[in-house]
């Protein structure tokens, strides 16, 4: 069993602010993690592994110090790791990092099953696993909630929806998004911390690495493109009001009255 996972370091949203006059992110201070939604489908993925053998290879496409979260990763049991790095991937939008990460996945050879999160907090646009897949021109099941089995050529899962769920079978090889219901994911080693800083190794890769045209990746290959980012206004502070239920709505009521919306 040969499995692939992407994955994404993003800042901590929880950290994150907009600067007021530029329209862009400060980061500076801000933490960066493993996208969490990634983080489940890495788990999987080491399940299916110590369940069934194999190997499992994490790839990011990302700045130098992303780094960090790929040893993360072999730390919780990854065997390899690719960083995708190159000045020509910057400002990649969805389909290019999509034709980006389809391409070194084509390089890493054959395999059964590649797994990438729900979406990324930092954009929350979902788009890039199904991407790839069309990419790569194979099944793929988004929202995984739950493998029911994997053999003979083929996986049953459950795909989160609104409302419930559904049974979905596809031939593999498949790419599966994850999200957080699938499992819990685990706590890197002792072990595996010192293997994954001292002697395993992460290999980068650049464009020329991919052989693909320039202008097909990064900020020329993306027709899309961000013209505003911004903060939404703070809503104004709320009113309490006291007494009884009956006083608190007549008080409501002309409250709304006075302010013509009744």
């Amino acid at each position: 069993m040969k499995i692939i996972v992407c994955l994404k370091q993003v800042p901590n949203t929880n950290e994150v602010k907009i600067d007021p006059k530029t329209g862009t992110l400060i980061r500076e201070g801000v933490p960066s993690i493993i996208n969490p939604d990634d983080k489940n489908a890495l788990e999987e993925a080491l399940k299916l592994k110590e369940k069934m053998g194999g190997t499992v290879t994490v790839i990011s496409m990302g700045p130098p110090q992303a780094d960090f979260a790929l040893r993360e990763a072999l730390a919780m049991g990854a065997d390899e790791a690719i960083l995708l790095s190159d000045r020509a991937f910057a400002g990649a939008d969805t389909w290019a990092t999509s034709l980006t990460l389809a391409k070194a996945i084509k390089k890493i050879g054959d395999f059964d099953l590649i797994f990438c999160g729900r979406q990324a907090i930092d954009g929350d646009t979902a788009q890039v696993g199904p991407e790839i897949a069309e990419h790569l021109d194979i099944p793929q099941v988004t929202y995984v909630r739950k493998i029911l089995s994997l053999d003979a050529g083929k996986v049953v899962v459950e795909r989160a929806l609104e409302d419930g769920y559904e049974v979905i079978e596809a031939k593999l090889p498949v790419l599966l998004t994850a999200v957080k219901e699938l499992n819990v994911p685990r706590y890197p080693s002792v072990s595996g911390i010192v293997d994954a800083f001292n002697i395993k190794q992460v290999q980068v890769w650049g464009i020329d690495s991919l052989g693909i045209e320039p202008e097909k990746v990064g900020l020329k290959g993306s027709p899309t493109q961000v013209k505003r980012t911004f903060s939404p206004p703070q809503k104004g502070s709320g009113k309490m009001l006291s007494g009884t239920v009956k006083e608190a709505v007549q008080t409501l009521v002309q409250e709304l009255h006075d302010k013509h919306v009744l």
